[in-house]
């Protein structure tokens, strides 16, 4: 329970805790600086007094009338006189005048004339002649004192005078000067504790009002972001040194290690890649394709701006086949989304049409229908099993039938095709994008020709060691002016924004097979796409 109950009076905020390190912190200082203080305050009075004391005591021991009273045993008591009034105008506590063997001449306490004097500090005096400040205890108590030796014009030396001050009256004056001083320690206090809210608050803003924890949880959750991301990740400061890379970023570009880029300018990493520019500039980049050790990779570049100042370079780049793989698999994805689509349009509108002449009572002209669709289907299907023994692309061609007769199209499979010699391993997922992407768009051109009757004819043949595929359509063909970048991003012959990609998905999946296409024009004026790939081929 005790232990708890501390527990709960310690502060809990990084704010109150700061506050208070800086409060203790000036109270420290201020308690420290303000004992210096005194005892230098001290020292520097205590000397004072005593400069004071042995400049009176020698000022005394010079004059000629002392000199010559005491050389004459001072049958009158000059010398008690003459010390008195001395005292009375200086402010000492005493002034004490003895011969050289120590016996008082003067005293502010006649009865102690005639006695020896006390402290056992004159020897200095009396025996070397010296005048210097001594502290002693005497017949008043412990004081302040300065000695002058008494020696006459021959250098005699023949008594010694000792001007006090007592300590008690040193240490009340001290005191009162400690009290001028002490109301602005308080002052100083209060000031410090307003620079630490104020320092506390401004750090606070500064860290966004965080508690330690907090940014220690940030940071955890930081470090296993960017160790979940795929991507390669980069930080720099504002002179493109890096500050900060993850560990897709380390495998992409081969590293053991963050100690072999930590430090490093980014330039030297990527000199192909403008972060510079982005740098100087401070306009984004995205998906921009550069070179890094002759690999071609996708980057995004963006500035790390902080209070209007760009503070430092952000760079995220990832592999450009890692990227073409998975687009390619949506693609394919895509390719059977569609299928299925279509699939289910087509038999919905046959099993409609069915029931409605059932409900009519046309039971033969329903049978004939199921007759005949059964049979197209059925010649559709042998003739496709006939001629090919890898069923992916058979269920690929199979469905885009579906696809053709829900756009109203003739979708025609050459009767010379084949693909008997296919093995069901090559490239499953390459020919999908291939024919695919080379039916998608001979559809959309036949649908588009602006003819009755649009038709699409495949060719799919793995003869003499190639494996060709050919796609021809009834539309109007290919611009001449787009023939020769059609195979590119963004190139399109629809003229519409987001297209320009199926090609470029054919042609990159053909480089990779090291085949290659061409592009033609058929005798109705359609363009005919030929595939040709390398059976040695493997992925």
């Amino acid at each position: 329970m005790k232990a708890t109950r501390h527990f709960y009076l310690l502060p809990r905020t990084l704010q109150m805790k700061m506050v208070l390190l800086v409060t203790g912190l000036m109270l420290f200082v201020i308690l420290l600086t303000g004992s210096m203080f005194s005892n230098f305050l001290s020292g520097v009075i205590e000397e004072e007094i005593g400069q004071k004391a042995l400049m009176v005591s020698e000022s005394v021991a010079s004059m000629p009338e002392l000199q010559e009273a005491l050389v004459r045993k001072d049958p009158l008591g000059k010398i008690q006189i003459l010390a008195e009034e001395i005292r009375a105008k200086t402010g000492a506590e005493f002034i004490v005048v003895g011969d050289r063997s120590g016996h008082r001449y003067s005293h502010p306490d006649p009865e102690k004339l005639g006695k020896l004097m006390v402290g056992g500090d004159n020897w200095p005096a009396l025996q070397q002649g010296k005048a210097y400040i001594s502290k002693a205890v005497g017949t008043l108590g412990p004081s302040i004192r300065g000695k002058a030796p008494i020696i006459t014009r021959t250098g005699e030396v023949i008594g010694v005078v000792s001007v006090g001050y007592l300590l008690a009256d040193v240490n009340s004056i001290i005191r009162r000067a400690q009290f001028k001083v002490a109301p602005f320690l308080p002052l100083a206090l209060l000031f410090g504790i307003a620079g630490a809210v104020w320092i506390s608050s401004t750090f606070k803003k500064a860290i966004f009002g965080l508690e330690p924890q907090e940014i220690a949880g940030i940071l955890l959750e930081r470090n296993a972001i960017l160790e979940s991301i795929r991507s390669g990740i980069v930080a720099t400061d504002n002179q493109l040194n890096i500050t900060l890379v993850n560990h897709a970023a380390l495998k992409t570009l081969d590293r053991a290690g963050p100690e072999e880029l930590l430090g490093r300018p980014l330039e030297g990493i990527f000199p192909l890649v403008p972060v510079a520019t982005v740098l100087a500039s401070g306009e984004r980049q995205f998906d921009r394709e550069y070179l890094v050790n002759d690999t071609l990779m996708v980057f995004n570049l963006i500035p790390v701006i902080q209070n209007q100042q760009i503070t430092g370079l952000l760079a995220t780049f990832r592999r450009k086949d890692e990227i073409d793989i998975l687009t390619r698999k949506l693609s394919s994805a895509k390719q059977y989304a569609d299928i299925l689509r279509a699939q289910t349009h087509e038999y919905s509108n046959k099993l409609h049409t069915i029931a409605g002449l059932i409900q009519l009572e046309s039971y033969d002209e329903a049978l004939d229908l199921i007759v005949q669709q059964d049979n197209q289907f059925k010649e559709f299907v042998s003739l496709v099993t006939r001629i090919s023994n890898n069923p992916v692309v058979s269920a690929l061609v199979l469905g885009k039938l579906s696809y053709a007769h829900e756009m109203q199209i003739d979708f025609i499979l050459d009767p010379d095709s084949s693909l008997t010699a296919l093995s069901e391993e090559f490239a499953s997922e390459k020919l999908v994008t291939i024919i695919g992407n080379l039916l998608d768009n001979a559809f959309e051109a036949a649908r588009e020709g602006g003819k009755m009757g649009g038709w699409v004819r495949l060719l799919l043949s793995d003869r003499d060691k190639q494996l060709t595929i050919r796609v021809e359509d009834s539309g109007r063909g290919v611009p001449d002016e787009l023939a020769e970048r059609l195979f590119q991003r963004g190139v399109s012959g629809k003229g519409q924004s987001g297209r320009g990609v199926g090609l470029y998905l054919v042609a990159k999946c053909l480089e990779e097979l090291r085949g290659e296409i061409r592009l033609s024009r058929g005798r109705s004026g359609g363009a005919i796409f030929t595939a040709s790939i390398p059976l040695t081929t493997r992925d």
